[in-house]
Parts: structure tokens; sequence; C-alpha cells
């Protein structure tokens, strides 16, 4: 177990709006930044001292950024394992680099939680064409085609309803590294974000509730609207799937909620800070992004119970164009990633309001 004081610095794999946050909830606790990412105008680096731009596979660059810090973390898991295992040898890296290799595999993913106990939808991994019908026929009709790695926000998938769009559906996906899905009926998406520190202690925030559009989270509402025995279990699984992992930091567990058993499905983890956990900035104690600082450097972890409800929408594309009337809206907490041009799709914002504890009759 290492522990870091304040003035340690802290380096962040990734200069998106995640490690923006992780960088500002770091200079909170006292700590330095130092973001290493190939993209040029950042969102973090608008808000770190230290910046690396170099490609994520130079290995020199990688060694070089090793040594001028004291602690390794990422904001999104498609880093290659490969230069996270070349850091290792000269740092720390939180989380670990076999957390990565599970999670940027929806097959190792999936054998992983059932292997744990947990049910997920049914799945088969395919290679080509002609194994996706055979395996269509089994698991059935509707089902979901997704790329085992690099999926995200709806991309590297395709729903197919009837086997004659199986092949305009393999054809889109341009990879002969698939798995696919059976279609879960379900009532809602929720989220569970889990914070395990290096010495074991785990604390999750509560359920949040997610409502998508075009595939990209548009609202999250907490405490979701599920019955507290249901909220208990899904923190459960989390703990659950934290400790098998031997994990370090935030995770965020993705739930399907139906009304028939299994009631619980995972649909994916993702080892990092996550979209869904916004709220906390604004709604706990301690925030998604310091509760992942603290883990990471050792410190003991934050409270996160709920100050009343919340509600995070995600500000996406040109809906940043309404800043003016989030900032003069009394409840409104509004937050820029510093992105400048609103391409459509792209996250440029959140805003999260609390909200009375008692919902209106």
């Amino acid at each position: 177990m290492i522990k870091l004081g304040p003035g340690a610095v802290i380096g962040i794999l990734g200069g998106g709006q995640l490690g923006r946050m992780l960088a500002m909830a770091a200079a909170q606790l006292g700590y330095h930044t130092h973001i290493y990412c190939p993209d040029e105008r950042n969102p973090a680096e608008q808000v770190t001292d230290r910046l690396s731009r170099h490609s994520y596979t130079d290995e020199t660059a990688l060694v070089n950024f090793a040594q001028k810090v004291d602690v390794v973390t990422y904001e999104f898991e498609n880093i290659p394992v490969a230069s996270v295992e070349i850091l290792r040898k000269h740092v720390p890296v939180f989380p670990s680099a076999e957390v990565l290799r599970v999670s940027q595999d929806r097959l190792q993913e999936k054998e992983f939680l059932n292997g744990i106990g947990i049910d997920t939808a049914p799945y088969k991994a395919v290679a080509t064409e002609t194994e996706a019908k055979a395996a269509l026929n089994v698991i059935g009709f509707p089902a979901v085609l997704k790329t085992r790695r690099f999926g995200y926000d709806g991309k590297g998938q395709a729903i197919v309803r009837l086997a004659e769009e199986l092949p305009d559906a393999w054809a889109q996906l341009k990879s002969n590294e698939v798995i696919i899905e059976g279609f879960i009926p379900f009532d809602m998406e929720i989220s569970v974000l889990a914070a395990r520190g290096q010495d074991g202690e785990i604390r999750c925030f509560d359920p949040a509730e997610n409502i998508h559009k075009n595939h990209i989270l548009d609202l999250s509402i907490v405490p979701a609207r599920i019955a507290p025995a249901l909220r208990n279990t899904a923190v459960d699984i989390a703990k659950r799937i934290v400790a098998e992992l031997d994990y370090v930091g935030i995770l965020a567990v993705e739930f399907f909620v139906s009304s028939s058993a299994p009631v619980f499905r995972v649909n994916e983890i993702a080892p990092r800070v996550h979209n869904s956990g916004h709220w906390s900035i604004e709604a706990c104690p301690t925030s998604q992004f310091e509760q992942h600082i603290r883990a990471i450097c050792g410190l003991p972890l934050g409270d996160t119970s709920l100050y009343g409800r919340a509600e995070m929408k995600n500000l996406i594309g040109e809906d940043i164009n309404d800043m003016d009337i989030y900032l003069k809206d009394p409840d409104a907490n509004f937050h820029h990633y510093g992105k400048m041009e609103a391409r459509p799709g792209r996250k440029m914002g959140h805003v999260t309001r609390l909200l009375p504890t008692v919902e209106p009759q």
C-alpha cells in the first residue's frame, strides 16, 4: 500500500472531461497532476500544471512520464494494456492492468461476471458471419451484435431483429471479434459507482437511474426510482465485483433492471469515474472524482451519502449554447468542459440540480 500526501504528482492517462474533473479534485486535496494525452487542446490540459503530449504506445515517452509522477491512473478504458504494463514497472498504477484487460473485452468481462455468479444477457462470441448466423439461431431475435473492444455510446454495435438484417449488421461492425447478446426487455437502466481503497475499504454511491437518448446518457436521477431493497441488492453486486477484482479506485457497474427474474443483469463495467456519477460533485460530501483520488493515493475514503435527490443532465453538442439560460437558473449547477467545437454527439458539459427530498404528489 502506498500513501501519498499533498504535493505528490498524480499522472492521468487521457485528457478528456473526466481527466479534467479528476485534476480539479486532486488540486482540492493539494496534489499536482500530470496529464498524458496525444490530443491537442484537450480539456484536461486547461486545469493541470504538467502535460505530456505523446502517443499511448510511445514506450520512451511513457517511461519518462512514469519517472515524473508518484502514481498513475486513467480516465478511459481504451488505454493499451501493454502501455500500462510498461508504466507499472516504474510507478504504481490504479486500477491495475489486469482490470483493464478484463474490462476492455466484452467477452472476458461477461465470463468474469458469470464466473462470480452475476447475471448478464445471454451471449456468444463469434468470428464470422456464418458463426453469427448459427449463434442467432440459438440466442434468438432480436439480438445485439457488438465488437468485443472499443465500443461506447452506442458505437461498435448493431441490433438485428430479423435474420435478413444480419449481413448488413455484420458489414457495419467491420470486425472478426464480435459478441452476440440476447436482447433483454428491461424496465430501467441504473448504475452504481463503487469505490475501493488500497486497504480494501469499499464505499458505494446511491444507484442512479439513467435515461439515454441516441445511445448517449441524457439524464441521471438519484436515487434511482426503485425499492430500497433493490437498491441494496445492486450495491451488494457492485461491492462483490470490486472485491473480486482487487480493485482500487472508482468502478461503474451498469445494470438492466427487469420486473421478472433475474431482476438485475449487469450490462457492463467501466474501470474509471463515470458520466452517470457527475451529480456527486454537488449531491454528496465526497464526489466520485475526489473519491477516486483518495483511493489511489491511499487516503481514507469519504462519505457518499446524498444531501437529497438530484438530477444530472448531459449537455450534448449544441445544448451547450443554452449556457446563459442555465447560468440564470439559481437551481442549476453548470459545468462546461472547455471544448470549443460543439459537434453532434459530443459531450460538452452537464447541469446538476438538487431537488426537494420529498417528491411532489
